[in-house]
């Protein structure tokens, strides 16, 4: 059985549009996973860098700090006076 011209050209038009519907759909989905791919990746670099700068950077000073501050009396409130504040950052200026 053959098909008319007209019908046969109407469904090549459809075939075509459907293609080009998938096309899109497929390309919306991979830019939702490339976006939420991003997303998990910045979230875990926004919760993750303080945790690795504060034990690189922040720790030792904070650890030379208390260390020092332990084995003297405490000061105003329980900061270190201007002396072991002097030792402190002649300690970290020799490193």
């Amino acid at each position: 059985m053959a098909l008319d011209p007209e019908i046969k050209q109407e469904l090549d038009a459809l075939h075509a549009l459907a293609k080009d519907n998938h096309r899109m759909l497929r390309a919306m989905r991979r830019d939702q996973w490339i976006g939420f791919v991003g997303k998990v990746v910045m979230w875990v670099l926004v919760l993750a860098l303080p945790i690795y700068l504060y034990q690189h950077y922040l720790e030792p000073i904070y650890s030379a700090l208390s260390a020092g501050h332990a084995s003297s009396t405490p000061g105003f409130f329980g900061l270190p006076s201007s002396a072991e504040l002097q030792n402190l950052l002649h300690s970290v200026q020799g490193k």
